[in-house]
């Protein structure tokens, strides 16, 4: 999945919950609108989709508030020193989260701003006919998701 394809879902899901992307993209982007798809094209160029997912009008219409939510946290590793000063290693498992907070919005956008890359973030929270297929065939092998988000394409 290619940027530009990740950008669509997630604003479908957006528009689903009351989002005008237009509206947004005149205002914020200050550019002339011409079409959906060249506005998801300029927003996928040059990293723009950034303004699109720190909008808070955006992430208040992708994560819903009082919806419950479902969704991964990755696994994690980390060093913590016990009580008698001797320094472990604490590996965590991935598991499954649930909210229905009515600020969830707000827990996603600093989690979203801690990360690398913010699609990787908000590529969990997305369901599209592509995750539903490669999981009943099979699992995709684990590298395939970095993958997808470093190849420059942009179709």
């Amino acid at each position: 999945m290619t940027r530009v394809e990740l950008l669509r879902a997630v604003l479908r899901q957006a528009k689903q919950n009351g989002f005008s992307f237009r509206t947004w993209y005149e205002t914020r982007i200050c550019l002339p609108w011409v079409s959906l798809p060249a506005a998801v094209e300029i927003l996928a160029a040059e990293r723009r989709y950034y303004a699109l997912l720190f909008s808070h009008e955006f992430a208040e219409a992708f994560w819903k508030s009082g919806v419950k939510m479902t969704y991964l946290v990755p696994p994690t590793t980390f060093t913590t020193q016990t009580r008698n000063g001797k320094i472990i290693t604490v590996e965590r498992r991935p598991y499954t989260r649930r909210t229905n907070r009515p600020d969830n919005w707000r827990y996603h956008l600093r989690e979203m701003a801690a990360q690398e890359e913010p699609l990787r973030y908000i590529r969990r929270f997305v369901v599209v006919a592509e995750d539903l297929a490669s999981t009943a065939a099979s699992p995709a092998p684990k590298d395939s998701l970095l993958q997808t988000f470093e190849s420059p394409e942009v179709s």
